[in-house]
């Protein structure tokens, strides 16, 4: 990305595809990549600088637009400060309810911990759809469960509710963000939240 600054000001972001008209002089599309940065600067065109060091994870947060400065002779592009989004559920108020908006305290808006549960259900539903055909099968037929297929389909069910338990007791966004964060720690990769067991 590039800044065209006049005068102290950064008055265009030229896209690079495409020549540029400057004090009466035509300059091709080449000057963006067979220039040098020093060259493009002596005609006013600086390649932007992006500062990430405020960006966060969307997953999480929201980022601010970006802000372009140029200072000492170098054009930054950098965030504000994110904000988390909300970790829990948005109700609807009485106000809300009487301005016709809906039913006070119904949701109004889900929060990240109702979004996170629901995927985590997701999950260990279809994971116990893969071994549905055999409570069918016992149903109809009367063939035993493999003892590893109720041990398995158990153990779904118990990560599921500690899974779920962990989310509903995290105090804040970044507290959820921490039970998603993988390390690695002696080769093992893994997070704070586990895994859902899957058949090996």
């Amino acid at each position: 990305m590039f800044a065209l600054v006049e005068s102290g000001n950064i008055t265009q972001f030229p896209t690079g595809n495409k020549g540029i008209t400057l004090n009466g002089n035509q300059y091709p599309a080449s000057i963006y990549t067979l220039w040098t940065e020093a060259e493009r600067n002596a005609i006013g065109i600086y390649t932007v600088e992006i500062d990430n060091t405020n960006r966060k994870d969307e997953e999480w947060y929201i980022n601010t637009n970006q802000t372009y400065t140029f200072s000492g002779g170098k054009v930054k592009a950098t965030y504000g400060t994110a904000t988390a989004k909300a970790h829990a559920d948005t109700l609807f108020t009485q106000a809300d309810e009487d301005a016709g908006l809906g039913t006070k305290d119904d949701v109004k808006r889900k929060g990240l911990k109702s979004i996170l549960i629901q995927q985590i259900k997701d999950q260990a539903k279809s994971i116990l759809d893969e071994t549905d055909w055999y409570i069918t099968r016992k149903a109809e037929k009367s063939t035993a469960i493999p003892s590893s297929i109720t041990t398995h389909r158990d153990a779904v069910r118990t990560k599921q509710a500690s899974m779920i338990t962990a989310i509903t007791n995290a105090v804040d966004t970044p507290a959820l963000e921490t039970l998603y964060t993988y390390t690695t720690t002696d080769g093992v990769t893994s997070r704070p939240l586990g895994e859902l067991p899957t058949l090996s």
